[in-house]
Formats: structure tokens, sequence, C-alpha cells
């Protein structure tokens, strides 16, 4: 597959992992770190499904499209989360994008 490709994968788990420990780490409570690994999340995999479009892969379009649905809606947690921090406001989202993250996580492993 090539080195660039298999960096991107690298990237892509390390950041999965953060967006699991942050909210871990944080007890529930927003944060920078989990805005900036969700949003780096989705473009790290946007670009992974261009490079394997690119490189001739076969891809199952429907599991894309459902990852790139959560994706979007733990960004779409996150950013709100942060934004209601900013304001003093508690908010549950970060746990509703750690559980997201892992739902995103088991589509990426059981769906073949």
């Amino acid at each position: 597959m090539g080195p660039l490709h298999t960096v991107l994968v690298l990237l892509h788990t390390i950041v999965m992992v953060v967006l699991i420990a942050a909210p871990l780490v944080y007890r529930g409570a927003a944060s920078a770190l989990l805005t900036w690994a969700a949003r780096l999340q989705l473009l790290l995999g946007l670009a992974l499904v261009g490079i394997n479009e690119g490189m001739g892969a076969e891809l199952n379009h429907a599991k894309v499209g459902v990852k790139l649905l959560v994706a979007v809606a733990v960004v779409a947690c996150c950013e709100i989360a942060w934004a209601k921090r900013k304001r003093g406001e508690s908010s549950p989202l970060p746990w509703v994008a750690l559980v997201l993250t892992l739902v995103n996580t088991a589509v990426a492993y059981f769906w073949t």
C-alpha cells in the first residue's frame, strides 16, 4: 500500500485512541483536545478513502457512508460541547461522542 497510506492509518488509529481517552481523562468535560481530535479523525478518514480510491482498492461505499455519517455526528457533538463549555454550561455530549467513536470503531472492524 505505500508509506503515505501506512502513516495515515497509524495517525487515524492514534487519533481514535485520543477520542476514546479524552472524555475519560477529562471526566466527561469538553476539551479542545477532544474537539481537534474529532476534526482530525474526520479529515484523516476522508484522506484514507481518497487514497484507497486512487490506488484502485475496492471499497464498500455503504460502510464508508455510515462511517462518514457517524464521524460527522462525533464532530458535531464535540463542537457543541466545546461551545457550551466556553459559555460555562455542562453537557453530556463528550460521552455521546465517546459512544459514537466506539460505534464507528466497531463498524470499521466488524463490517466486512
